[in-house]
């Protein structure tokens, strides 16, 4: 049987190209190379805001557009400050959002632009998450700053992992109907408050629920780079570790969890990695499905 043609791979950060420490293995560095040199193409896709992701292009072979917030923003590789598409929630959309995630007890991020804003400095998983994205959020008695700017992601933050799932299941049913939104790229804005439109809401971790416009989610980034590079879906490969990762397998021509996922993730990839998070996952799958060795 004929191997798929592979034109593109498209990844998830962290829990796949990255460990447990927040770092790219020398050995998925080189895979990302070898990708290079059999004219394959490689983009990440990720919930975290733009600097966030410097630090990932920085160090691996990066070629293609790459989309932040999950798809809220698919900006060029090598100059963050081309913005290819943004998508942004409308603002009483995003009151409600907020609203609602409070209500249920998670703790509420928003991001905007460039800044990420938070209520508590204490919140659970703050220190992490600054770790991972290099840089502090901006704490404010109310959300009216991001508010007004335009909010590209709203996440819900609890270690109760039962709430977590429990509050995206309620926040699809709620919002899944018509929804004010608008999405807007550099040369010209589309308001499609009239039309119906649905956030799109699903768990980045198990402790993380993000919330965002209806176009960013991962099987729109695959959508959008087809489209961009003018090469079908079938020949884009996705790999992901979480329950928002499946969003893109189901775009694309292979799919590929890594080891440490759960089983929900795993029926629904084409493959799972025969490593894990710390066991060279992300490189043993690219040497295993995609460059065949």
């Amino acid at each position: 049987m004929t191997p798929p043609k592979i034109s593109i791979l498209l990844a998830d950060v962290d829990g796949t190209l990255v460990d447990s420490q927040k770092r790219v293995t020398p050995r998925a560095a080189a895979a990302i190379i070898r990708l290079r040199e059999r004219g394959i193409g490689f983009s990440v896709t990720s919930g975290r805001p733009p600097r966030g992701l410097s630090m990932i292009t920085a160090a691996v072979d990066v070629t293609l557009p790459v989309a932040a917030f999950n798809g809220g923003l698919l900006i060029q590789h090598d100059d963050f400050s081309k913005v290819i598409e943004r998508h942004t929630l409308d603002r009483d959309v995003t009151q409600s959002i907020i609203d609602r995630l409070a209500g249920e007890g998670l703790d509420v991020w928003v991001y905007a632009g460039l800044d990420w804003y938070l209520r508590d400095p204490a919140a659970p998983h703050r220190e992490k998450e600054e770790h991972t994205v290099q840089f502090a959020p901006t704490i404010v008695g109310d959300f009216s700053v991001p508010l007004e700017a335009g909010v590209l992601k709203v996440t819900g933050v609890s270690d109760d992992l039962e709430l977590v799932a429990r509050v995206e299941r309620l926040v699809q049913q709620e919002f899944g109907g018509v929804c004010g939104t608008k999405q807007s790229n550099p040369a010209r804005d589309h308001d499609s408050a009239s039309r119906p439109a649905a956030v799109s809401a699903a768990r980045s971790q198990p402790y993380y629920l993000d919330v965002t416009h209806p176009l960013a989610n991962k099987g729109s980034v695959v959508k959008s780079l087809s489209r961009l590079q003018g090469i079908p879906v079938a020949e884009i490969a996705t790999i992901g570790d979480q329950p928002n990762d499946m969003l893109m397998f189901r775009e694309s021509g292979i799919s590929i969890s890594m080891g440490q996922s759960t089983d929900e993730v795993k029926r629904g990839a084409t493959h799972v990695s025969p490593g894990g998070l710390d066991d060279e996952g992300f490189a043993r799958a690219v040497e295993k499905f995609i460059l065949d060795d």
